[in-house]
């Protein structure tokens, strides 16, 4: 992945979209406590599962919008500097992550 990796966008986040990504993970935090109390209380499984599924769309729709900000500024930035193969890759490997 040579010259092309980043500590930190190209294009630096808003307060707004700080904040709006940080209340999302705060509501996820929210849900996650939730399944631990259901636990503790012996709540019936699929109740639990239903949950954590809520949990897991939760999560990729907070990954899909930070991939999708990445996309429009840092990987634009990269193929107009010249290293958009090496920026997509990157991408593309975490991306992965997310099907499995």
């Amino acid at each position: 992945m040579g010259e092309y990796m980043h500590d930190h966008p190209v294009t630096p986040r808003t307060e707004d979209e700080k904040q709006a990504v940080a209340n999302r993970l705060k509501r996820i935090e929210g849900q996650v406590r939730g399944i631990q109390k259901m636990v503790e209380e012996d709540r019936y499984c699929i109740d639990i599962l239903v949950q954590i599924s809520a949990i897991n769309a939760a999560l990729k729709k907070v990954g899909f919008s930070i991939a999708e900000r990445h996309t429009k500024h840092c990987i634009s930035d990269a193929v107009q500097s010249g290293n958009g193969n090496e920026a997509i890759d990157e991408l593309l490997e975490v991306l992965k992550q997310f099907s499995k």
